[in-house]
């Protein structure tokens, strides 16, 4: 193991950001602390929308949330090892066939959704 591999380690551990296992086509929910106006107050703000993108690993991992309201299509980029990163809570899990999801930025409405992952097929008697 090199000694960039062991650094990054220490430094997540050190971190200890434990967010649930999520991809691309995943809908979450970002808790964020924001910086209200200039005297240093800090709220807690709630992004949920859609993971389009995943890039890096350990540390230097990021993930971009795309989400729409009011017909606004807005993105957001989060780094995972952020302090400004409280929580991720998976919403539901989405079935995709891609890794980035860029193509979704040209769709909007129905066109843009994505179907729900099923769970595990269960057997059914035959008749």
């Amino acid at each position: 193991m090199n000694v960039i591999e062991e650094l990054e380690r220490e430094e997540a551990a050190r971190l200890g950001k434990n967010f649930p296992p999520f991809a691309a086509g995943d809908t979450i929910a970002v808790r964020v602390r924001v910086a209200e106006g200039g005297g240093g107050a800090r709220r807690t703000q709630l992004f949920e929308g859609v993971v389009i993108a995943r890039r890096g690993r350990g540390v230097n991992e990021s993930f971009i949330v795309r989400r729409t309201s009011s017909g606004e299509a807005m993105e957001r980029t989060f780094q995972s090892c952020s302090p400004m990163v409280e929580e991720i809570k998976v919403i539901r899990h989405g079935h995709v066939r891609r890794a980035k999801l860029y193509h979704l930025r040209k769709l909007s409405g129905r066109a843009a959704r994505i179907r729900e992952k099923l769970g595990p097929k269960r057997e059914t008697k035959p008749r």
